[in-house]
């Protein structure tokens, strides 16, 4: 089941993905914990990610990864597993931002560019920000890209990945420089597109 403020994702048809959720339905895990528990691993990748050791970012990626499944098995049980609440749309938006914001800061830092890490962050709270104003405008909220939170976790996880190999080999951070520049540059690229789209639906509209 799809709604128009639910970010489509085909990882939610998986049957791996299903039997997690419907488990975690019949347990006494609430959604809102799960998506607490996302903001823990996401810390747990920052504090990997600031330590830049070829182990550390693998520790990383690891932690990025099951940051999204968190994502995505919050929604699962609340939705297909009918365990939503009143403040589910809190939780499902604030820990996400939290979670972006601390792991993008901290590839900064460990790219030795402070600045770009939190540049980065901001423009990636940005995209949300955009996406929710065309919601709040009426409008179907858009999840499109370039650099939507999937594709920043994803190339995030490449980067940590890639990092921890050129770290071993070389003791340098390009792979992660090169991402921090990619995610920030695609995340204003997000902006737009999506403000853009918005404006034509209000034309549209009339």
């Amino acid at each position: 089941m799809e709604t128009p403020a639910r970010r489509p994702l085909a990882s939610r048809n998986s049957r791996l993905a299903q039997r997690i959720a419907a488990a975690l339905a019949r347990s006494s895990v609430t959604p809102n914990q799960i998506s607490v528990l996302s903001i823990v691993f996401a810390l747990a990748g920052t504090f990997a990610l600031v330590r830049a050791t070829p182990v550390s970012l693998l520790i990383a990626a690891v932690c990025i990864q099951l940051r999204l499944l968190c994502n995505l098995l919050d929604g699962m049980v609340a939705i297909e597993g009918g365990k939503q609440s009143a403040v589910g749309a809190l939780y499902n938006e604030f820990p996400d931002r939290i979670a972006d914001s601390v792991l993008l800061v901290a590839l900064g830092y460990a790219a030795l560019l402070p600045w770009l890490g939190w540049l980065a962050a901001l423009l990636a709270a940005l995209t949300a920000y955009v996406r929710a104003t065309g919601g709040a405008l009426g409008i179907a909220q858009d999840f499109r890209g370039p650099m939507a939170k999937p594709h920043r976790m994803a190339v995030l996880t490449v980067a940590c990945i890639a990092g921890a190999a050129e770290m071993y080999w070389n003791d340098t951070r390009y792979a992660l420089l090169a991402v921090a520049i990619l995610i920030a540059a695609g995340s204003a690229l997000t902006c737009v597109t999506r403000a853009l789209a918005i404006a034509r639906a209000l034309r549209a509209r009339g």
